[in-house]
């Protein structure tokens, strides 16, 4: 039912020093901006910074992770090494970096897709919640059509997969890299039927509102999806 990420918004208390963090360090490019936001591209999707002025703030704490090809990442950890006290794990033939920005999100750069030495960041492959019930969180996001994909050896945590990117579902607790989920995400997602996803996970939403563009869904934990029809 979930085709793609359109974007993730993180809460910044101070909205030009952390534009200036991802300009700088991982050279994203602004996109568009407005009073109180930036929307910076991170590839195929957008990473949005927001004043907590409004609803949706956008996240706190959020961990997150953008890919970058394999034959770029090592570039990506010789340059951000210079300046972040990292932490690398790897995942099968996959290696993942992690440090934190300006507001405290947990940022990873994972080896993800072919690409040259000199490509940068092409997307958001992963967003991490934190909710109070695993179970009820899980059977929400599985009605929207995402699969599962592992389960924590405590089970704490739950990983889903839409295809193009992944959720993982955190009860409160510290991960890799002290990482936690995040609190108020701010996701917009494209969805094969907007109508059909209210129907299917409305009765289960705390709020559901009409948009001019979509629909935005409150999840049972105080999520924001903006859902949108491809």
């Amino acid at each position: 039912m979930l085709t793609d990420l359109h974007w993730l918004a993180l809460e910044a208390k101070y909205l030009d020093r952390a534009r200036s963090f991802y300009e700088s360090f991982l050279d994203l490019d602004v996109r568009r901006e407005r009073e109180g936001e930036v929307a910076l591209a991170a590839g195929d999707t957008d990473l949005i910074l927001r004043r907590p002025t409004s609803v949706p703030r956008g996240g706190v704490h959020t961990h997150y992770a953008f890919a970058t090809p394999s034959a770029a990442y090592d570039g990506w950890w010789d340059r951000l090494s210079a300046s972040f006290d990292l932490v690398e794990h790897q995942f099968g033939d996959a290696k993942s970096l992690y440090f934190y920005d300006v507001d405290g999100n947990c940022v990873e750069i994972g080896q993800r897709g072919e690409g040259g030495v000199d490509d940068g960041i092409t997307r958001i492959f992963e967003v991490v919640f934190e909710v109070a019930d695993l179970d009820r969180s899980e059977a929400f996001y599985r009605d929207l059509g995402m699969e599962l994909l592992g389960r924590g050896d405590d089970r704490k945590r739950v990983r889903l997969t839409a295809g193009p990117f992944d959720f993982e579902l955190w009860e409160p607790q510290l991960g890799l890299a002290d990482g936690r989920g995040g609190v108020h995400v701010d996701v917009g997602l494209g969805v094969e039927d907007s109508a059909e996803a209210v129907e299917t996970v409305g009765r289960r939403a705390r709020s559901v509102a009409e948009l001019d563009d979509g629909v935005r869904i409150e999840d049972p934990d105080g999520h924001q999806l903006t859902l949108r029809s491809a």
